[in-house]
């Protein structure tokens, strides 16, 4: 039996020692809390969700976005279903045009339905005739893992008991999902889950524009090399994805990405929960080895049967807890645990549409992911640049204009971007900080895309700005990381995060991971919300009936 996991009726007396003001208490009400909320108050329980902020808010007059999430895929259609988010008013729809890459020699890829092949044709006639090939190749491995996604993995416990049981039929599940998978898929698996983008993407493909289409996702949310080994698995996390029934799809929430978590946040409140904004977590409260409730910011007191957390892991073990309440070899560990997404996020008001000189004027490509970063050596070397320097003086940049889709988010005949920057120091070597290099950065970000776009710059009213400092602030985004933890071999599935606690139970008692930090890790999908909220229930039927 793991850690942690509620397997005697005895702790029932200490429960009811208690006067607990709610059954559960969650922290942060992004996706993956609101979502574990409103399965619990489904079910009947008594639930509260605090956090500090809102995701989508005016940047600048008139004009609003989503703060950090920009673009929704990920997001699991069962749980959409189950929650009934159409109902609470979630509208998804899709880009236009799926992606465009522009180069600064006029050339370019767009891709998106019926315009791949004529687009990849004028780069490559090979490449053309091998891009679905490798998109098949992908698609099949995600289709059969993401029959994992829903599932708590297998959960490594010491000893041979009833826990060593129960997970052994776990794993027996999962091996039998695997199994679905031929002996070459399998191998592709493993090359996916152990080797770089990079390496697979120069063994398949000749046009750098077509590898960097893939080895964006190698990378987006990951301060890694393209090459760096593992960065296959991060490409292969983003296939996973699907909009409206149509999968490796990317999509825009009508309103930004907050309307997602509105309309998550209305199943759970339609079932009785509690949300509270302006509500930060100061400490969790430990009593008799078992989490109790929480403090506030301002000093007030919650109780609670249980305590699920979304927040990053290592916040919430090195700066939620004190430290004298976990084991050493625990707490050892967890602050070891790997952060950092070399993210620098923008928001942007913009007087105009951007024109690119690879493809002038207005059209469907405008409403694309715009991905500014032509090769994976340019990848590389940004990386490589960003570790020496403190953030790349030739960054990678995913462009997103939101408004060409939404006519809510900005004034008519105005639109708002979105500038997902890679790569950035989490932390800025010689000491200096974020603080004093954050507009000199932002600056740097708006020149580039002008470098494609001449006149972006003058297009610019209005900018929301936001470091891997300021994103650890706001949102206890770790080192700017935007998975709650980097997506390496060593924390994911069962060592995610940590082996020992992959069936969401942390290591004291009552205390659960409900967030990005646990399986199957980061991204607007709600999963480990849901797999959270399962468990949850088990050990409270388990000790009340």
């Amino acid at each position: 039996m793991s850690a942690g996991s509620i397997n005697s009726k005895e702790w029932q007396c200490d429960y009811e020692t208690y006067m607990n003001e709610t059954d559960v208490l969650i922290i942060g009400a992004g996706h993956n809390g609101l979502t574990c909320a409103a399965y619990l108050a489904m079910a009947g329980l008594r639930v509260t969700v605090l956090d500090r902020r809102k995701v989508t808010e005016e940047f600048h007059l008139g004009f609003r976005n989503s703060v950090a999430a920009y673009t929704v895929s990920l997001l699991n259609p069962q749980i959409s279903a189950d929650l009934k988010l159409a109902d609470h008013g979630l509208r998804i729809v899709e880009r236009r045009a799926q992606n465009f890459l522009p180069a600064l020699d006029g050339s370019y890829l767009l891709t998106g339905e019926g315009r791949t092949r004529e687009s990849l044709t004028k780069l490559s006639a090979r490449d053309a005739d091998r891009f679905d090939a490798f998109g098949q190749e992908l698609e099949e491995i995600a289709d059969v893992l993401r029959q994992l996604v829903l599932r708590a993995p297998p959960n490594l416990v010491a000893g041979f008991g009833p826990g060593a049981i129960s997970e052994a039929f776990i794993a027996l599940g999962t091996a039998n999902i695997l199994r679905r998978l031929t002996l070459e898929q399998q191998r592709s698996l493993l090359d996916l889950f152990t080797r770089s983008a990079g390496e697979m993407l120069d063994e398949r493909f000749e046009s750098d524009l077509v590898k960097a289409l893939f080895g964006f996702d190698a990378i987006v949310g990951n301060y890694a090399s393209p090459y760096a080994a593992g960065s296959a698995y991060v490409m292969l996390h983003h296939a996973f994805g699907e909009v409206n029934g149509k999968k490796g799809v990317w999509g825009h929430a009508i309103g930004g990405m907050g309307a997602i978590t509105q309309a998550m946040a209305a199943a759970a409140r339609g079932h009785g929960a509690e949300i509270r904004l302006d509500a930060g977590v100061r400490e969790v409260i430990v009593e008799r080895d078992r989490a109790a409730g929480i403090i506030l910011d301002n000093g007030e007191t919650i109780r609670a049967k249980y305590t699920a957390s979304s927040v990053n892991p290592k916040l919430l073990y090195t700066r939620l807890l004190p430290a004298d309440a976990l084991p050493a070899a625990f707490l050892q560990r967890i602050q070891n645990w790997r952060n950092g997404s070399g993210t620098f996020r923008m928001n942007v008001a913009l007087s105009a549409l951007p024109s690119f000189t690879a493809l002038p004027g207005p059209g469907d490509h405008l409403s694309a992911g715009i991905i500014l970063a032509p090769s994976l050596g340019y990848m590389d070397r940004a990386w490589q640049d960003a570790r020496d320097h403190g953030w790349s003086r030739q960054p990678v940049i995913e462009l997103l204009i939101p408004s060409t889709l939404d006519d809510t988010l900005s004034p008519p005949g105005q639109h708002v971007a979105s500038l997902f920057c890679q790569h950035v120091a989490p932390q800025l070597p010689d000491g200096r900080s974020w603080d004093d290099h954050r507009e000199q950065v932002a600056d740097l970000m708006i020149a580039t895309v002008d470098a494609y776009a001449p006149g972006f710059k003058a297009s610019v009213i209005g900018r929301q700005v936001l470091s891997p400092l300021d994103l650890e602030r706001q949102f206890g985004l770790l080192g700017g990381d935007i998975f709650h933890g980097a997506l390496t071999l060593n924390q994911l599935f069962s060592a995610r995060p940590m082996l020992g606690h992959a069936d969401y139970r942390g290591p004291l008692k009552g205390l659960y991971h409900c967030g990005s930090g646990a399986h199957p890790g980061g991204g607007v999908t709600g999963a480990p919300g849901h797999n959270a909220a399962r468990v949850i229930l088990g050990d409270h039927r388990a000790l009340f009936g």
